[in-house]
């Protein structure tokens, strides 16, 4: 008998974030640790909250054969010494291999509800001398809104939101890998 837990669907077909979008955030970090680590951490998103005090919950509805599925996140973005609570579901799919001449190690994102439906995020990963340079692109055109959508997405939600916790989320999955000797 099958354990329906252990049925993992074929990964998503998920693409790289297109280059122009209204909102376009980049998190870059030079991370002092190998590839496989930092990878690691990026890929392992039902322990950040364990490991991130800003993230609430991570919870997968599906889990695919590449360690993506479909995953529930809700992180808070810090505002002083207040939290506002932001919450999204993503397809999510890992590529551990280069796949297409010379393509490194992604982690990609499609966000299928809340707010931010329809944008892409891509977590990629280079190895390099003493470390592995990090970066997260997110690109989206924004809400639904009639003419406000993407002015709202380009002014605040990538720029305060999305880069806040973008940013954490990287500091604090870099300073993790980094205590581990290279």
């Amino acid at each position: 008998m099958t354990n329906t837990s252990d049925i993992r669907r074929e990964p998503f077909d998920l693409h790289a974030p297109p280059r122009h979008a209204r909102m376009r955030t980049v998190d870059e970090r030079f991370v002092r640790s190998r590839l496989a680590t930092i990878f690691q951490l990026a890929v392992d998103v039902e322990r950040w909250p364990e490991l991130l005090p800003h993230y609430r919950y991570v919870r997968f509805r599906e889990r695919t054969s590449d360690d993506g599925g479909v995953v529930e996140m809700s992180a808070n973005r810090p505002f002083g010494p207040l939290n506002w609570p932001t919450s999204w579901v993503s397809q999510m799919s890992v590529q551990r291999k280069a796949v297409r001449g010379g393509d490194e190690p992604r982690v990609r994102f499609r966000h299928i509800e809340g707010i931010t439906t329809g944008m892409d995020v891509e977590w990629s990963f280079h190895p390099d001398k003493g470390g592995t340079k990090v970066r997260i692109v997110h690109a989206w055109n924004g809400p639904p809104w009639p003419m406000v959508g993407g002015m709202a997405a380009a002014n605040v939600i990538g720029p305060v939101f999305v880069h806040g916790i973008a940013s954490r989320t990287l500091e604090g999955l870099a300073k993790i890998a980094e205590q581990e000797p290279i």
